[in-house]
């Protein structure tokens, strides 16, 4: 366990290349503000490249010397992925840390552009693109290289519903959301398996941010058009969440910290893991199943069309 980490206790990062999803906002954005306050060139991957600038201006005045590139990458979109990928590929000689941190949070049934249901294809089947995509990468820059990818705490509601994973008969915004989430660790934790059976100096790490106030719980109400459930999601994180900037320490300790080992999972440690500061937690015993891991893991190559190259684990 951990106590009172903070950024200030991150090593210098100087040449190493990090990528952010949804950088332009919320823990994104602290994630990428810390990282180049380290040194890290951060490559900010953004579903608008506009917003995107703007958090890159943002960081800048506060750090003028910040190393910061902005690129667009629309995880609903796996063309829009597959650009992004193969624009890093050309553009940066290595990647040391990719962080899955985008997504979307309950919000109404709506489909990606290739028809998969949106909690599901951003939140998991977009990161599981770009990490195939970037696998390479990962494997060729020396030493050491991390996967961490964003979960919620929200996943021990979830269930990976594989004769329904669109959501095309039954569907409920929120039990879709922790689908998401535990599909998140599922993947984290298998691709730790395979990298581990294949020799491969990546580790894969899972984290949650707690309870963090962000513009991820505003998505919903605003999109149904609920007055109601806004106010009370703001209501309710004035008084219960923690600002996205606490949100964002599990994912830079999962990052950056020497003490990780892949598999690992971090969260914050405070009261019911909502807060605090970040430590080694364990997520539910569904996320550790490989084999529903490596059911999920075919389906979301044969949905997507990205194939790592990695053998199963067993």
């Amino acid at each position: 366990m951990t106590t009172d980490w903070s950024t200030e206790r991150m090593q210098d990062l100087s040449g190493a290349t990090i990528v952010v999803t949804g950088a332009n906002t919320g823990l994104g954005l602290e994630a990428a503000r810390e990282f180049a306050r380290k040194g890290a060139h951060v490559v900010m991957a953004c579903r608008s490249e506009r917003r995107g600038d703007a958090a890159r201006d943002e960081i800048r005045a506060e750090l003028p010397s910040a190393s910061l590139s902005v690129h667009e990458c629309d995880l609903a979109d796996p063309e829009s992925v597959r650009e992004f990928a193969a624009e890093f590929s050309r553009t940066y000689p290595s990647l040391h840390v990719l962080c899955n941190n985008a997504g979307v949070m309950a919000i109404p049934r709506s489909e990606t552009a290739e028809g998969f249901e949106t909690q599901f294809g951003v939140n998991h089947l977009g990161h599981f693109a770009l990490t195939g995509l970037l696998f390479d990468d990962l494997v060729e820059t020396g030493g050491e290289t991390r996967v961490v990818t964003q979960s919620s705490g929200l996943h021990e509601r979830g269930e990976i519903d594989f004769a329904d994973l669109q959501g095309e008969e039954r569907y409920d915004e929120w039990s879709a959301y922790a689908q998401s989430k535990l599909a998140n660790l599922l993947f984290a934790y298998e691709l730790d398996r395979r990298t581990r059976a294949a020799g491969l100096d990546v580790k894969s790490v899972a984290c949650h941010p707690g309870w963090a106030a962000t513009d991820l719980q505003r998505r919903g109400p605003e999109m149904t058009g609920s007055t109601l459930r806004l106010w009370a999601m703001r209501v309710a994180n004035s008084l219960f969440a923690q600002s996205a900037e606490r949100g964002a320490l599990p994912m830079l300790y999962a990052a950056t910290a020497p003490d990780i080992d892949g598999g690992d999972y971090v969260g914050p440690g405070g009261l019911m893991q909502s807060r605090g500061s970040p430590e080694k937690q364990r997520s539910n015993d569904r996320s550790y199943d490989p084999e529903r891991a490596v059911r999920l893991w075919e389906r979301s190559e044969e949905l997507i069309g990205v194939r790592f190259g990695l053998d199963p684990a067993y």
